[in-house]
């Protein structure tokens, strides 16, 4: 599904010039589940948002079922963006002055889904994540955790073939934090491709494959694995 190919970022900083990325290839199958380790700084996040489509590369080629992406005009990446690609922070990022299901509400209207169709969509993504019974809570009425099932779903919301999640329970105690990534797991286990950011080797190893980073380079791979009765 996605090809990344000698994949370069250079960020000019007063100092100097700073190496995020240098050279890093990668394939992502269909309903993959990907993990990525690494130190802080070691380019996980640059690569991410590159995947997503969020940043372009310095140099280096991404390609999107078979689509360059670095050729396709702007209009053709913003629709890749909302309705092929899902987006979960470690800071959840809900919008405040929103409801639960008005934040899942929100990514839909900007791809232009009818109301109906839309409240229909709400209100099951809401029942997947256990909590239409907070549909009209605020983020600040919220757990954390709850706070990050919102996250999930409104990612969720245009059904997208892929799933980028960056420490998405590096803000959550550990219980609350199983309890994410056993969310991850089922949605993965539904095919949607998901790429996972994290420090925690407990979430990297639900992963059918994790690639370990440093000073922006691949430097291991584990060996894909059969996971059975996740979640």
């Amino acid at each position: 599904m996605i090809a990344a190919r000698d994949l370069v970022k250079t960020f000019s900083m007063p100092a100097g010039p700073v190496h995020a990325l240098r050279g890093v290839s990668l394939d992502i199958a269909v309903g993959e589940y990907l993990a990525i380790r690494g130190p802080s700084g070691c380019g996980k996040s640059t690569l991410l948002h590159i995947l997503g489509c969020v940043d372009a590369p310095t140099s280096g080629a991404l390609a999107f079922d078979g689509r360059l992406v670095q050729s396709l005009p702007d209009a053709d990446r913003s629709a890749l963006r909302l309705r092929g690609i899902g987006f979960v922070f470690q800071r959840f990022f809900l919008l405040p002055m929103l409801t639960a299901a008005e934040n899942i509400d929100l990514p839909q209207a900007e791809a232009g889904i009818g109301r109906e169709a839309r409240r229909r969509r709400t209100a099951e993504l809401l029942d997947y994540i256990g909590l239409s019974h907070r549909a009209d809570h605020r983020p600040s009425q919220l757990s954390g955790g709850e706070a990050q099932r919102v996250a999930v779903a409104r990612a969720l919301a245009n059904r997208p073939r892929l799933l980028l999640a960056d420490e998405p329970t590096g803000e959550l105690d550990r219980t609350t934090g199983e309890q994410i990534a056993t969310l991850l797991d089922r949605v993965q286990r539904d095919g949607t491709a998901l790429v996972v950011v994290t420090h925690d080797p407990a979430i990297a190893e639900r992963a059918e494959r994790t690639l370990m980073m440093r000073d922006g380079q691949i430097t291991g791979e584990e060996e894909r694995k059969v996971r059975e009765g996740r979640g």
